[in-house]
């Protein structure tokens, strides 16, 4: 086949991963079609991608009336048996890239966001109900998602830790992951089996930020800087002796996942936080349309992620004298991000409930 853009993309070791998931997307062989096309070597879901698949069409509807009960119970069910589908189809991709990539991702319950232990017991009964060895399970980079991060990591769990914004809370949870992966190490795991990604949110930051300044010339420039720093700790705590040994017994690094990298400004070129984030060992997680887009004009011009780094430490400083709050940008953006997952799993719950009324009167 062709060689196509979002090839190209992988080809500087970008992962292209897709950013939904649902039944007729496994089904009708069009998630093995974006696999050969379109350089996909991984799917996500979260609430709000749950919410839009249960919604459309009837493909849950069979099984939603054998299952009756409890609305959330039954969307786990259904839920798990799509992630599971989904991860067989992106086996084999898992077993030629040793376990780099071939990734499927399941979200605890959003409502858990600040509550350790009982998001700890939810990530590990999922991972036990799935057992497909391509499974992340994603855990909130809250304060209180760290601990539940480092012990589901500790029981050999892979874990992919959503929604970080800032880069201080990023730090915490690439510190969580390497103390995981160490005790897992020490209790006589195969540091071979666990890995995890750090989901990196990007253009939530700029319209967020955006929305604060009355500076048009500091606008749309916090996110992709904000990416390439944090892209840069990467790069320095996953090497030198700490990390070797760990390496050394065949830990993988957490790689920096991209996410929210469709572009919510229309003056802002729509593949901005593609092109401007190239790098080896990251992950860009893309809405269809992002990757239609990419595939038509995207360029890969080298590894950008590397470039401009002075420039992106001297921003925080300019938006520093221009008014701006970087910790409170990033607390907000963090409140709000699970907030609106929350939302999104009530509806997805509420809607479940009346589908299962219509059902049952049929």
């Amino acid at each position: 086949m062709a060689r196509s853009r979002l090839h190209e993309l992988s080809e500087r070791g970008v992962a292209v991963w897709f950013d939904t998931l649902s039944r007729d997307l496994v089904a009708s062989g069009t998630l093995a079609r974006m696999m050969e096309e379109d350089a996909v070597t991984g799917v996500t879901s979260n609430p709000t991608i749950f919410q839009k698949a249960l919604a459309e069409g009837t493909a849950y509807d069979d099984q939603l009336r054998e299952l009756g009960g409890d609305p959330k119970d039954a969307f786990f069910a259904l839920a798990l048996d799509d992630i599971s589908n989904a991860c067989d189809v992106l086996r084999p991709v898992w077993d030629d890239g040793k376990g780099l990539h071939g990734w499927v991702s399941m979200e605890v319950d959003p409502t858990l966001a600040y509550d350790t232990e009982a998001t700890l017991e939810q990530a590990l009964w999922i991972a036990a109900t799935v057992d497909k060895p391509n499974l992340y399970v994603k855990i909130p980079a809250t304060e209180e998602g760290l601990p539940a991060i480092e012990e589901s990591i500790a029981q050999g769990v892979s874990v992919n830790v959503t929604l970080i914004f800032g880069l201080e809370r990023y730090a915490a949870v690439v510190e969580a992951y390497i103390r995981g992966v160490e005790r897992f190490v020490a209790s006589g795991g195969d540091a071979r089996s666990v890995a995890s990604v750090a989901s990196f949110f990007v253009s939530r930051v700029d319209t967020e930020t955006d929305n604060r300044l009355w500076d048009d010339a500091l606008k749309g420039k916090l996110a992709v800087a904000n990416a390439k720093l944090a892209y840069r700790h990467f790069l320095d705590t996953f090497s030198g002796p700490r990390w070797q040994e760990l390496e050394d017994a065949g830990a993988s690094k957490q790689w920096c996942l991209w996410a929210s990298t469709s572009t919510k400004n229309p003056a802002y070129r729509d593949v901005v936080y593609v092109e401007e984030l190239i790098a080896p060992d990251t992950v860009n997680t893309m809405p269809l349309e992002t990757i239609r887009a990419f595939q038509d004009h995207g360029e890969v011009r080298g590894d950008t992620a590397l470039e401009g780094l002075d420039e992106a430490r001297a921003l925080l400083d300019e938006l520093r004298a221009a008014g701006i709050d970087y910790d409170d940008v990033v607390e907000t953006l963090e409140a709000e991000g699970v907030q609106k997952f929350v939302d999104s799993f009530h509806a997805l719950i509420d809607g479940l409930r009346a589908k299962q009324g219509e059902l049952a009167a049929r």
